[in-house]
């Protein structure tokens, strides 16, 4: 008869689910319709395998990390199973180096005490201490062997931002957790066309994710269009322009929004995400990624669906 072990304690499943077995005996799991539709029992597996039944409605890039949905799980084996957010860890790395990127933005590169497993466009916490922290998104790709690469946008009266500005050196040794979050390419539909649409720092996954997919191989368009108010807002043009002439399927498109006189060569006028759609109209069978500014996020992924995208398809990571 299985085991589930969670938190240290090791319960006899018998023949229910892991969300029966937990509740049973009196262990607090977050759950709602008990029936694989609203995810809110969602788990990962740390050890074990776990039921491809589990997995269904998951997002591929949720499936792939072991999560899984705890009343649809009937394990056939030993299984070690933890909430979402207790997973995570921390560890120290090391500041190695710090380059402005524009006026604004900063490009942090660290190296890691130990090995540290994540996945190009993942998150981050970086601590200024035990008690303050803010999560970045990863513009470094494993395969590449690069260190980790932030990108880090000052925030005016930002606790962290302000820190990594003002104090931060090379050689520093800092605290950051474990990597986590669902925006990173899976290699399973190579042909899938593929937009992906930033404002800001919020270049910065998308910067790792066309990279892991143009390494893997991907057929696929890769469309990105980057959103600022002005020239100097744009940043990584030079390497972005250079993927761009080195793989046919990539294209780089920056969208500055004040104003239409004077646009440089290269770039086009509006807002981009009417530009990002006017271009592409048609998003039918299409993967989506979206990050930046809030407001621009929750609108895409609106309009993206509406345009013919599925959920299932649109990943976001707002900040």
């Amino acid at each position: 008869m299985p085991k589930v072990v969670y938190g240290g304690q090791s319960y006899e499943c018998g023949e229910g689910s892991i969300l029966d077995c937990l509740t049973a005996h009196d262990v607090a799991v977050p759950s709602a319709c008990r029936s694989g539709v609203c995810q809110t029992c969602m788990m990962r597996a740390l050890k074990g395998n776990v039921p491809e039944k589990a997995k269904v409605g998951l997002q591929p890039t949720l499936a792939v990390q072991n999560y899984f949905l705890a009343c649809s799980c009937y394990p056939q084996e030993d299984i070690e199973v933890a909430l979402p957010e207790l997973v995570r860890g921390k560890l120290e790395a090391s500041v190695t180096r710090i380059e402005y990127l524009n006026a604004d933005i900063l490009g942090i590169r660290l190296k890691p005490a130990r090995s540290f497993a994540y996945k190009a466009g993942q998150f981050i916490n970086l601590f200024k201490d035990t008690a303050t922290a803010r999560c970045y998104s990863l513009a470094s790709v494993p395969a590449l062997g690069e260190e980790l690469f932030l990108n880090v946008r000052r925030v005016p009266g930002g606790l962290v931002s302000g820190w990594v500005f003002e104090h931060l050196k090379v050689g520093d040794s800092i605290a950051i957790s474990e990597a986590a979050g669902d925006c990173f390419y899976v290699p399973d539909k190579p042909g899938q066309d593929i937009l992906l649409i930033a404002t800001g720092s919020g270049l910065a996954p998308l910067y790792g994710i066309i990279r892991d997919a143009l390494l893997n191989g991907h057929q696929g368009r890769l469309s990105l269009y980057h959103g600022s108010y002005n020239a100097s807002g744009f940043y990584l043009v030079e390497e972005l322009q250079k993927l761009a002439r080195t793989h046919r399927n990539f294209s780089y498109v920056p969208c500055i929004s004040e104003g239409e006189a004077g646009v440089p060569a290269g770039y086009a006028a509006g807002m981009v995400l009417d530009v990002a759609l006017a271009d592409n109209p048609d998003l039918s069978g299409w993967r989506v990624f979206l990050c930046g500014h809030p407001d621009m996020v929750n609108a895409a992924k609106q309009q993206t669906f509406l345009a013919g995208a599925s959920m299932r398809d649109i990943y976001a990571d707002p900040f």
